[in-house]
């Protein structure tokens, strides 16, 4: 059974975060991936949802800065 890679063809590196802004992998994790064996494209896998997850915490602008009262 091959793993599909999580490629969405929307190939940008966001700066700040090291991650493609596609399909949130590192470039260490895009280059490795055509070689890596089931286990290790199981675990960027894992990385990857832990990633996408956080990002999605983060749109429209929640951050989790303190906000004053007064």
């Amino acid at each position: 059974m091959t793993i599909q890679s999580p490629c969405t063809s929307v190939c940008r590196m966001n700066p700040a975060t090291g991650y493609c802004e596609g399909c949130f992998r590192t470039i260490p994790e895009i280059t490795d991936w055509s070689r890596a064996d089931d286990a290790r494209k199981r675990a960027i896998l894992a990385e990857v949802a832990g990633r996408r997850a956080a990002a999605d915490l983060f749109e429209g602008g929640l951050r989790g800065e303190c906000v004053s009262d007064g």
